[in-house]
């Protein structure tokens, strides 16, 4: 890391060594090595290689004039600011500062000759400097652009640019491709010759003022060719690496096959006849899917293997995962085991519970309940349960992973909505069967489908099971864009669905007042809601009755309003997101979302998926409103029309990677950093796949390049993987 005498690192009497503020700053960027340096990579950059003259400037331009100061002055109207003049000999600009220290203004005295550097405005009073940049004239122009990088709070501009430049200088950047795949690339991205990577890495930090700003931009540029192919093979070679070494742990054997399965098998599980999974089959209310059955025979080949399986199910709303869950489950108890799902909120945690409860304790299952907001009696004995091994299934929330928790011997533990989970929670999970060095099998589980592209990259290292049907009588749902201002035909669409008997939900995404966001909130609308359908009545004759939910209630009282809709008793449930997954009322037949707007399109779609559970033809209403804005923004109707367009969720997937890129699909897989900083993933996929390819050939044949490469670009960032 790059010291100087100022920045130097200074050790205290007790020996131990002290570091700079420099130091610090850079750490707090994540800049601890070369390497780190060399790819900290600008943000922008500015032309300080050329003079414009001011009779040339245009109103807007960002340029540099040198000139002579003709006045300097402080003026107190209409506030303290600093008014300076420069005369360039063709036209005069004032610079104007409303933050200045005595010696920036002594550096502006009348005489001295500077060169100013920022955006140009026209006036009354001529050209105007806002702020800019400056320094005392003379000296040679720079020949490249001047890169503006990424900073933090006391690390300026010149200090961070000294030190990328040493980092760059000092870092290891030798080629660590396998012979030969110089050229091979080249050819795949339509470049001749491609670029080293210290050549691309030192054109980046320095471009020269020729080069098309929007191939920078843009990083079609060669040199930003070469740093995403570089960036997409480390990450295709650690997913590799995890996969490999995940393949060498061992896992107990859940077996219902004959025979244990080959790599490679395509034939159909054959099932010894375990008692609790041919009972569970046979007492379903339903038939499975055929997406339903592949899925099935994919997981139980997993869990016949003595290895840890590590399989994404992805399935859109509504598609039936958790009967897959549960015949996983079945597989693993009836071979002696304890099985453990867990789920990111505590109403979907009790729907799952109430489910497999449902289907499982008239076969015999003992099932333990587990969440943060127990009674201490009762989480007493659950954790007796679980510790005995009395307790074959476990369902809950983060609980299940608490340090108190001692599984008798886990070996299935199921991740549902695996995406809200942090790396050190999908851990501590693995981490919970102690038993002769194995690990548990993994089943993650998602409503958000996975596009392909994330599929072959940050998911690379997950086999990957998808649901790509629905169960037969899931009714389609119709979708309507409708502005704020006619809130009123929507009440009244309520009172029609009430008086059917039918059930509505009424989501909003804020539950108190904020002042960044001003937003109806879901205890206003409660109240609104509750006056407009005073009277109305349902079927029967009751009052209709219109309840509340937030993640701020009390536990018991969030169940007590969840149960009194599911089971009927509340005719209008208003609701903050936490019913955004797993909620399952058929009864509700129409979705309403106040500030559609403001919701991803993942959660639209999810939140859509709460209604058409039943028979009744079902509606989702995206109540949007702009504010003080003439029209919504271009995003915000992307997400809306791709609502009404599609109901498909891998097509919902596939344009919310468009619209907002992986970050939303990958929550914390990689403990919320990105392990793409450069790769794009909807224009690079002519790169990736050749990554996918050349990532075995290197490993095996080239392995110590392999290790290297990986160990540049990645460090310890790798081990998020094996989560």
């Amino acid at each position: 890391m790059p010291q100087s005498s100022a920045h130097s690192p200074t050790t205290k009497p007790s020996g131990k060594v002290e570091k700079s503020p420099t130091q610090k700053a850079l750490e707090k960027l994540g800049l601890k090595r070369d390497i780190d340096l060399a790819l900290h990579l600008p943000l922008r950059y500015e032309d300080e290689t050329r003079i414009t003259k001011l009779d040339e400037a245009r109103e807007g331009d960002h340029l540099q004039i040198e000139g002579a100061v003709t006045a300097c002055e402080v003026s107190y109207r209409p506030r303290r600011q600093l008014i300076v003049t420069v005369n360039d000999g063709t036209d005069t600009c004032t610079l104007r500062f409303f933050n200045f220290y005595p010696s920036q203004q002594k550096a502006l005295a009348v005489g001295n000759r500077i060169r100013a550097r920022g955006e140009v405005k026209g006036g009354f009073i001529g050209w105007t400097m806002l702020h800019p940049a400056f320094r005392a004239a003379g000296g040679d122009l720079p020949t490249a652009l001047t890169p503006i990088y990424p900073t933090v709070a006391g690390l300026s501009q010149p200090v961070l640019r000294k030190a990328v430049q040493a980092g760059l200088a000092r870092a290891e950047l030798s080629d660590t491709f396998a012979p030969g795949d110089l050229d091979t690339i080249s050819s795949h991205i339509g470049h001749q010759p491609l670029w080293t990577l210290r050549q691309a890495l030192s054109f980046l930090h320095h471009p020269t003022p020729d080069v098309s700003l929007e191939t920078l931009s843009d990083h079609s540029h060669p040199a930003w060719q070469r740093l995403k192919a570089e960036e997409l093979l480390a990450q295709q070679l650690s997913q590799l690496q995890s996969r490999r070494e995940r393949a060498r742990l061992r896992a107990p054997r859940l077996t219902m096959l004959a025979d244990e399965p080959q790599e490679g098998d395509s034939e159909p599980i054959t099932p010894v006849l375990l008692p609790l999974y041919t009972e569970l089959l046979a007492k379903l209310p339903f038939a499975l899917t055929a997406a339903q059955q592949r899925v099935c025979a994919e997981v139980a080949r997993d869990l016949a293997r003595p290895v840890p399986m590590h399989r994404l199910l992805q399935g859109d709303v509504g598609s039936g995962k958790t009967v897959v869950a549960a015949l996983a489950a079945t597989i693993c108890i009836d071979t002696g085991w304890q099985c453990a799902l867990m789920a990111p909120t505590e109403i979907l945690a009790e729907q799952h519970f109430r489910k497999l409860l449902s289907w499982l304790e008239p076969l015999g299952v003992t099932t333990a309940w587990l969440t943060g907001n127990q009674k201490a009696k009762e989480r007493r004995e659950a954790l007796a349960m679980i510790e005995s091994g009395e307790a074959q299934l476990v369902v809950g929330t983060h609980a299940v992973i608490q340090d108190k928790v001692h599984f008798n011997n886990l070996a299935l533990a199921i991740i549902d909505e695996q995406h809200r989970f942090g790396v050190a929670q999908r851990l501590a999970l693995r981490n919970k069967l102690q038993h002769d060095g194995m690990e548990p099998h993994m089943l993650m589980m998602t409503a958000t489908p996975i596009p392909r592209t994330l599929a072959m990259s940050y998911y690379a290292d997950l086999d990957v099971s998808t649901i790509d049907e629905l169960p037969p009588g899931r009714t389609p749902i119709i979708t309507k864009v409708v502005h704020d201002s006619r809130r009123d035909e929507v009440v009244e669409r309520i009172r029609g669905q009430i008086s059917q008997g039918r059930q509505v939900y009424w989501v909003c995404p804020l539950i108190e007042e904020s002042e960044a966001l001003d937003l109806t909130n879901a205890t206003e609308t409660h109240a609104g809601l509750s006056a407009a359908l005073q009277g109305e009545c349902v079927p029967g004759g009751e009052a209709a009755q219109v309840g509340l939910l937030h993640s701020r209630m009390p536990a018991d009282q969030k169940k007590a309003v969840m149960a009194a809709f599911k089971d009927g008793h509340m005719a209008v449930l208003v609701s903050t997101t936490v019913i955004e997954v797993g909620v399952d009322v058929p009864n509700a037949s129409l979705m309403v979302i106040e500030h559609a707007e403001r919701f991803g399109l993942s959660q639209l779609h999810q939140l859509r998926g709460r209604v058409g559970r039943g028979s009744s033809a079902s509606a989702c209403v995206l109540l949007y409103s702009t504010g003080d804005a003439p029209r919504l923004g271009e995003i915000a109707r992307a997400r809306l029309k791709a609502m009404v367009e599609t109901h498909d969720g891998f097509e919902i997937a596939r344009r919310d990677l468009d619209i907002r890129g992986p970050g939303e699909f990958l929550g914390s897989r990689q403990s919320g950093e990105a392990m793409l900083r450069f790769a794009d993933l909807n224009r690079d996929t002519v790169l990736l796949d050749w990554a996918r390819r050349e990532a075995p050939m290197l490993l095996d044949q080239h392995p110590v390049l392999a290790a290297r490469h990986v160990a540049r670009w990645l460090g310890g960032k790798s081990e998020f993987l094996k989560a």
